[in-house]
């Protein structure tokens, strides 16, 4: 590491308890390193530019591709490196301050805070990019003239409400030893490898081995990306029963449940649950016993033994809206010209369907919900309970901690003002734009306290096992039966109660990131606000701007049949508004309705941890049974649609590999490179993703053989009752 002066070799009891962390993160710190240099500022905002714009344009397009920090962790390295070497030494003069545009070697601090605000950008632009799929939706789908400061405010207060969430709950999620994040250490170990200098040993170093891995991602992924798409969905069932629709539905990896099928595409296994290689043991053993429970136990009862739901109408996986004779629902025949459902077109046109999975999925999601609550409670209760009485001042501190007492810490003010700051604008937005956004200042009141209690506890159950047990379902639920009819009103709630959790616990990893690395709190608090804004102009800039360029955007019926601007992100907020906004739950869910025993699962889920929790009591000496996980487990069908079982099923088997057996068998070697071939792997996709999409697919080059269809499988999307009559498959008697 440069320059780096140890502070001592920590005492034994002081090392971290958590191994993962014990053999990966450095415990050593240099806190006359220079931090928020100008070179930091420049890069950084930079990268943050750059990968908002990049994941803006993308998440529009028929193969939207979310970019992650990990590329501009890569590239600005040698950006850093060059400015250190060119750019003038001198001091100047500011406001009685002294600075310099070059003070010194380009360092791993430096580094790290340039990575948060990558990450700031890819919280706000990547992934679900909810608030701007909001805003989409308002404008592409409903029609909406929505004015743009409102649009504004509405993506700014959004993120900045999650950073004050992660300001309060600092103490609870960062500084505890047990909070440890895994999803760091890929990140802790990718910035070791680009800046430590090794001692030559047996083997090749950590940057030699990442170069190696990152070239080989980086060439293989022509295949799965362009050349041999099939790759990505390997589905040898459906080749040797071409004619059996029951056949290409169980071998099926893109339409069907994938029994057999597999992916070799590193984006395919890492799409939904992120990087297998940083996900503990436990973890993955929980998600894959759900996993198996759910999709080759329970899916099949559902659907051939018992044809629940009616399920045999419909595809057995498809996140598509039906009606009862099997076709896609047509949303616009419900539709008032103020955007509320027209009941009397509703009661002419019919009930919604949903596939059988997706219906099974949602009700997971109410099972999670009531499990992450339960478990939170009884297994790290009482510890969150003596934080809030001692304000941590007696908690177990490790290395890590003691090294950050060093530093000046963010007083807790500050995030109160941002938080206090936001709710105010959003309640003044709630009364300026009422009929735009159709959300009170009693549901945005309503919104905040939710999120206000779910954040702590998914955030207890993300920094331990790296799985985020979602809620989205669950607020568009809650407020689909508080205000039925109004979708809008449901996406702005879903906005602020939900997707404000999922910027707060972004900020709430990164300050952890910044606990290993040692960076100093009111360095890093600078860094991730300001980042965040930006971000959030940017990423409503760009979408503004592509929203009035693009004729037809998100319009697959008018759009040219080749268009790429199909917006098939979007398309799943919008049929989310459907559900939970116009038709509302109460129709789906309530008495009367074709799913309303799925609710029972809300009650199921807050009794399945409890068990769990007296096994403990009982056998204390078991320590196995404290790792049996109800929410993680729930998660292993969670995100099915779009997820496919063939890419949970893939990033199992992967990480069972290397964290069961290599870290068992091959600590050393797990040791030193699994979180750098963890990072190699992400990078090299990354960057040539990115290059076959501007050099060949952005130009329409695209091949078109029998490797380029992703799954040959056409009959595993037709239904099996009898009469339903769907293009392209046959109708039974």
């Amino acid at each position: 590491m440069e320059s780096q002066k140890p502070n001592g070799d920590p005492a034994a009891e002081e090392r971290c308890p958590v191994e993962e962390v014990a053999l990966v993160v450095p415990e050593t710190d240099d806190p006359s390193l220079p931090v928020l240099t100008f070179r930091a500022w420049f890069l950084g905002l930079s990268s943050c530019v750059i990968l908002i714009f990049l994941n803006t344009f993308f998440m529009y397009r028929t193969q939207p591709l979310s970019i992650s920090g990990i590329l501009m962790q890569i590239a600005v390295l040698p950006f850093g490196k060059f400015m250190a070497a060119t750019l003038p030494t001198r001091k100047f003069g500011l406001m009685g301050r002294t600075f310099s545009l070059n003070p010194g070697p380009f360092n791993m601090k430096e580094h790290v805070v340039i990575t948060v605000m990558a990450n700031c950008a890819v919280s706000t632009g990547g992934g679900d990019a909810y608030p701007i799929g909001a805003i989409t939706v308002m404008k592409a789908y409903y029609k909406q003239s929505l004015n743009f400061l409102c649009a504004l405010i509405i993506v700014l207060t959004t993120q900045v409400l999650g950073y004050g969430w992660a300001g309060i709950l600092r103490r609870y999620l960062v500084d505890p030893v047990e909070m440890w994040w895994p999803s760091n250490l890929a990140q802790v170990s990718l910035f070791r490898a680009l800046h430590e200098k090794e001692q030559k040993r047996k083997g090749i170093t950590r940057m030699q081995f990442f170069l190696v891995f990152f070239t080989a991602s980086f060439a293989y992924y022509t295949f799965p990306g362009y050349l041999f798409p099939i790759l990505t969905f390997f589905s040898w069932v459906c080749w040797a029963w071409p004619r059996s629709i029951t056949a290409q539905q169980i071998g099926s990896g893109y339409r069907g449940i994938g029994i057999g099928a597999f992916t070799l595409d590193w984006a395919g296994i890492s799409a939904y649950h992120g990087s297998p290689l940083v996900t503990p043991w436990f973890s993955i053993l929980n998600v894959g016993i759900g996993f198996v429970m759910f999709i080759y136990i329970i899916i099949p009862l559902c659907y051939w033994k018992f044809n629940t739901f009616d399920a045999q109408k419909f595809p057995i996986f498809s996140s598509d809206l039906f009606t009862s004779t099997g076709h896609k629902y047509d949303t616009t025949k419900i539709l008032t010209p103020q955007y509320d459902l027209n009941i009397p077109a509703y009661n002419s046109y019919g009930k919604l369907y949903l596939s059988p999975l997706f219906a099974l999925s949602i009700g997971s999601g109410f099972a999670r919900f009531s499990a992450t609550l339960t478990h939170v409670a009884l297994f790290h209760g009482s510890d969150i309970w003596e934080q809030s009485k001692s304000a941590v001042k007696n908690a177990k501190l490790d290395v890590h901690a003691k090294l950050m007492k060093h530093y000046k810490q963010v007083p807790q003010w500050w995030f109160l003002v941002l938080l206090i700051g936001s709710i105010a604008l959003s309640l003044l937005m709630s009364f300026v734009w009422k009929k735009d956004v159709q959300l009170q200042w009693w549901g945005m009141l309503f919104a905040f306290g939710l999120a206000f209690i779910v954040t702590l506890p998914i955030g207890v159950i993300q920094a331990t096992t790296n799985q985020q047990p979602g809620y989205d379902i669950i607020a568009q639920f809650i407020f689909g039966y508080v205000l039925p009819g109004k979708p809008i009103a449901n996406l702005i709630f879903k906005m602020y109660g939900r997707i404000s959790t999922l910027h707060a616990l972004s900020f709430l990893s990164d300050l952890k990131l910044g606990h290993y690395m040692k960076i100093p709190p009111r360095s890093m608090y600078m860094a991730q606000l300001v980042a965040t804004l930006v971000a959030g102009t940017v990423n409503l800039a760009v979408s503004w701007w592509m929203l009035g360029s693009i004729q037809n955007l998100c319009d697959v019926e008018a759009l040219h049949p080749e268009s790429p601007w199909t917006c098939p992100k979007f398309r799943v907020t919008f049929d989310s508004s459907v559900i939970w906004g116009l038709i509302g739950p109460k129709r789906l869910f309530g008495p009367g309705g074709l799913y309303r025993n799925l609710v029972w699962l809300f009650l199921i889920g807050a009794f399945l941890p409890v068990p769990v929790w007296i096994l403990t009591k009982i056998f204390p000496e078991k320590k196995w049974i404290p790792l049996i996980n109800i929410p993680v487990i729930s998660y292993g069908f969670a995100g099915m649609p779009p997820a496919t079982p063939t890419n949970i099923a893939s990033w199992l088997i992967t990480g069972t590999i290397f964290n069961y057996f290599v870290f068992k068998y091959r600590k050393q070697w797990w040791q030193k490179y699994n979180y750098v071939l963890s990072a190699a792997l992400d990078a090299g996709t990354a960057f040539m993703g990115v290059l076959l999409f501007f050099a060949l697919q952005n130009e329409g080059v695209n091949f078109k053989w029998w490797g380029s269809d992703l799954d040959h499988c056409p009959l595993a999307k037709c239904p099996t009752a009898p009469g339903i009559r769907v293009e392209g498959c046959p109708v039974f008697n």
